[in-house]
């Protein structure tokens, strides 16, 4: 009895620690679906979160009642995940499936340089999202995306 019981517990938590916790931006299959229209939207989106997250935060510094130390260790990780995502999705989908390098005697050679340039430029907003509590950093974070998106126009 205690040895099925042992079997199906492991089985039960063998499953749960294979069920993926977060989607990806997209597959690595190369199936031509893209919607990049779509990826902007969600980092804009994670861009809100990490302003929210970053004027909660601020508010809940320094307050030393229990239901704010857990609205504080609530909103940390959020602000870094979100922030986290935005690199994510810059480095799976447009770094490896749409930015695609060209020769340097290419006339798209600027071009592609350009998008390198300004996906690079998402990414270290984003990591300085992470670092800082700042609303300049999210202004910062939400600048880059936009000028991301224009050199993928």
């Amino acid at each position: 009895m205690y040895t099925r019981t042992l079997l199906i517990t492991t089985a039960l938590i063998s499953l749960l620690c294979n069920i993926p916790a977060e989607a990806q931006a997209h597959c690595q299959v190369p199936c031509g679906i893209y919607d990049d229209g779509a990826r902007f939207t969600s980092m804009r989106e994670d861009v809100t979160t990490i302003g929210k997250a970053t004027a909660e935060i601020e508010k809940l510094a320094g307050k030393t009642d229990a239901t704010s130390a857990n609205q504080l260790s609530r909103w940390l990780p959020n602000h870094e995940k979100h922030a986290s995502r935005i690199i994510q999705v810059v480095s799976t989908y447009f770094l490896t499936q749409k930015i695609k390098p060209v020769a340097s005697d290419d006339k798209a050679h600027a071009s592609y340089l350009n998008k390198l340039q300004a996906a690079h430029q998402v990414m270290r907003a984003a990591m300085k999202a992470k670092q800082t509590v700042s609303p300049d950093s999210v202004k910062g974070l939400s600048d880059a995306i936009d000028s991301f998106e224009q050199s993928m126009k």
